[in-house]
């Protein structure tokens, strides 16, 4: 419920941001990449209900922001969660493999329509965005991937990991390869 109501509101406020300080774009488009990684974790806990909270994060810009900024927000959400949708519903990975490429698809699409269609589309913003929301995404990809190859090293102790040292008895064995994490 958490990730639902951050998502609605980061919506909110980043759409009111740009209506408020536009010529910030370049510090806005930086805490998108919040947004994208909240719209994953509400598309993996509530699955289509996730169209239900975009529609209700447009309805509320729409009345708090300038009605441009709302429009073009809808429309490179749409898009980009389209893309997410499709990624979410046709891929079988694991869920940190599914953020990234979600990710990886559907930001360049949307920084590109919501910046093309409110004017502010630079290189400069185009590369910031992208950095600033790539980087989000990575680092929550790397953290699940980490807590992904913890919880294998407990439950299989072969891996290099003793599932006693956990517990504060014995020693670890070091990791010796990548392949001993897959």
């Amino acid at each position: 419920m958490i990730y639902l109501l951050l998502y609605i509101g980061s919506v909110v406020l980043i759409n009111f941001a740009f209506s408020a300080a536009p010529s910030l774009d370049v510090l806005w488009s930086a805490w998108g990449g919040l947004v994208f990684i909240l719209r994953d974790m509400v598309q993996t806990r509530f699955g289509h209900g996730a169209l239900i909270a975009m529609l209700a994060a447009l309805l509320l810009s729409y009345v708090t922001a300038d009605p441009a900024i709302a429009l073009a927000s809808a429309v490179a959400f749409g898009v980009s969660e389209l893309i997410d949708w499709l990624v979410f519903s046709v891929t079988r990975r694991p869920l940190h493999d599914r953020l990234w490429l979600s990710s990886a698809l559907s930001i360049p699409v949307d920084t590109v329509i919501f910046f093309g269609m409110i004017g502010a589309l630079t290189p400069v913003v185009f590369g910031v965005s992208l950095l600033s929301k790539f980087a989000g995404v990575s680092a929550v990809w790397l953290v699940m991937a980490a807590a992904r190859a913890v919880s294998r090293c407990r439950a299989e102790p072969r891996l290099g990991v003793e599932s006693a040292a956990f517990a504060g008895r014995g020693a670890a064995r070091p990791i010796r390869s990548l392949e001993d994490l897959t």
